[in-house]
């Protein structure tokens, strides 16, 4: 088996551990994450609270260095996130990562969604490596989004980075801006799915991957 290789290095990317920067907490914040700061700040007076007392005190760092981890896949590419690990092989099977944990938030209301996503894809002699496949899923999760464009991207991806016969993607999640708020349906669970390629033309395809996905058959 041999590795494709990926494209050069960014220098950040290359930098030795001993040289990466420290964690955000750690640092002196950027001029945007001190605004971020101030606006948190500014937004627990408008909610009521003193933002001075004990347990408030460090919430505005806390939140900012919070939106920033979970909307970290700005700024990431999927193929960054297979870098390296892109293999000629010759197998022509469909391959499928079923329940790879995803979260995310919605940007309507800035409140998270969590699930799962079922990943398939069919090769055309280049292969990935498995845990790649859930690095994709986070680069696009960890946005602020929708899940109906969540699903599309991670297809959309994998089939560009992959040039595979087909990609087929499900997203099964639970989202808090109905569970906690507004209608309050606590056992509401969104589904959506993209295919390409021979997934979306070829019904016995399809199928095969439904039904191992939502039924792990």
């Amino acid at each position: 088996m041999r590795s494709i290789p990926a494209p050069m290095q960014s220098a950040a990317a290359a930098q030795s551990p001993a040289t990466l920067p420290e964690p955000a907490s750690a640092r002196t914040p950027s001029a945007a994450d001190a605004e971020l700061q101030r606006l948190v700040r500014r937004m627990l007076e408008l909610l009521g609270e003193d933002p001075d007392r004990p347990g408030l005190a460090a919430t505005p760092r806390r939140v900012a260095n919070a939106l920033r981890w979970l909307t970290r896949g700005y700024g990431r590419d999927a193929l960054d996130a297979v870098a390296g690990a892109i293999f000629e092989e010759r197998h022509d099977s469909m391959v499928l990562v079923r329940g790879i944990e995803l979260y995310s938030l919605c940007e309507h209301h800035m409140l998270p969604f969590f699930g799962q996503a079922h990943v398939a894809y069919i090769p055309d002699g280049r292969i990935v490596g498995l845990s790649k496949i859930a690095r994709v899923v986070d680069v696009f999760a960890r946005r602020l989004q929708v899940q109906e464009r969540l699903t599309d991207q991670v297809a959309d991806a994998l089939m560009r980075v992959l040039r595979p016969r087909g990609v087929a993607v499900v997203v099964e999640a639970r989202h808090l801006c109905m569970m906690m708020r507004g209608v309050e349906k606590q056992n509401s669970k969104t589904i959506t799915s993209a295919v390409r390629g021979v997934f979306a033309t070829e019904p016995a395809v399809r199928e095969e991957f439904l039904r191992h996905a939502l039924h792990g058959a």
